[in-house]
């Protein structure tokens, strides 16, 4: 078994009814170009070469990509990018690859210490939204971060994250994966999420506007939501703008939907 090492956050996914779920989620045509994040060992690599057209895999850890190199240099549809995703510049990167150029899926098990870069990364934010390519994006991730982009309002789970990636994105949750799965095991139990990129034919008027209130609304999700953002509107005035919008103004930020928040940024035009 290959050594783990704890600052890249590693652990080993060695569950053949996960990887089926994966590969499945991300219904593959063998005209798709894949990129992966977090190559590891390659067990999931193996899975999605003979499927598709091209993976383009992205490891940090030069001792696995010296592994990686061995097992898959030779396969013509495979290219091995080293280094930490978060900084690699990829459509750069591959315009000496045509083969590879604009991959139109990502699927990965990725390192849940960087989740969040990871997505942002790949979807962008309400304020700039990615440019890109992508159809799906199936991940495999912390059960805690991968329950919060599915969450539906009046749920636990739901909060300012849920609602920034789901304006971005329409959010699945494939399947439970648990901490046995993995080699070693984390302390975490993790889930298989699948999202796909909206075209966001009508942004929101004002990106920046939602995207502070729905900060603002989820700051203390314990008060209602005129108390959370009395700072930007006057609770007089937002009192009659909820109104307006059907929206009970007692609400809590995790009563609103994603509709809800952009009408009210909509509604709202002193920002």
């Amino acid at each position: 078994m290959t050594r783990t090492r704890k600052r890249f956050g590693q652990h080993w996914l060695n569950s053949d009814k996960v990887l089926n779920q994966i590969v499945a989620a991300a219904e593959l045509k063998s005209t798709d170009r894949i990129l992966e994040i977090g190559t590891g060992t390659g067990i999931l690599t193996r899975r999605l070469l003979p499927e598709v057209a091209a993976v383009v895999s992205v490891e940090i850890d030069r001792d696995l990509c010296k592994k990686l190199v061995k097992k898959f240099g030779e396969i013509d549809n495979f290219l091995l990018l080293q280094g930490d995703f978060i900084n690699l510049d990829i459509p750069s990167l591959l315009k000496n690859f045509p083969k590879f150029q604009n991959p139109n899926k990502v699927v990965a098990n990725i390192p849940y210490n960087i989740t969040g870069l990871i997505l942002e990364k790949l979807l962008g934010s309400i304020v700039q939204p990615a440019v890109t390519n992508y159809e799906s994006i199936v991940l495999l991730m912390q059960k805690e971060v991968g329950e919060r982009l599915v969450a539906v309002p009046g749920t636990k789970a739901y909060g300012a994250l849920s609602v920034k990636v789901q304006y971005l994105a329409s959010c699945e949750l494939i399947c439970d994966v648990p901490a046995k799965a993995f080699y070693p095991p984390p302390k975490v139990d993790s889930v298989v999420v699948k999202l796909c990129p909206r075209i966001i034919d009508k942004p929101v008027d004002k990106p920046k506007q939602l995207e502070t209130l729905v900060k603002l609304g989820f700051a203390n999700k314990r008060k209602m939501l005129r108390n959370n953002i009395k700072s930007l509107i006057d609770l007089d005035e937002l009192t009659i703008l909820l109104e307006k919008l059907q929206i009970n103004p007692q609400a809590r930020a995790e009563n609103l939907s994603l509709e809800d928040w952009i009408n009210l940024s909509n509604s709202y035009k002193k920002y």
